[in-house]
């Protein structure tokens, strides 16, 4: 065990109480804020709006994405 889990005595811990004790923890990450995207993110999302917006029946479905990438994997 790591010294802080042994400092924080999690390493006394039952493995069901250490597992619900992470899923606590990653339950808190994922409820706070996303951190910002960066400048390039940003701007590829921003065209990719901006094309939707420009070309909204320019779409494939589900059904079409999921069969190429079956299609894929078969080869």
């Amino acid at each position: 065990m790591t010294a802080i889990l042994q400092q924080l005595d999690i390493d006394r811990m039952t493995v069901a109480d250490r597992i619900a004790l992470a899923q606590e923890i990653l339950d808190s990450v994922a409820a706070e804020q996303p951190p910002p995207l960066s400048e390039t993110k940003r701007r590829e999302l921003d065209r990719r709006l901006a094309d939707h917006a420009a070309n909204p029946a320019d779409v494939v479905s589900l059904e079409e994405v999921e069969a190429a990438a079956l299609a894929r994997f078969a080869r």
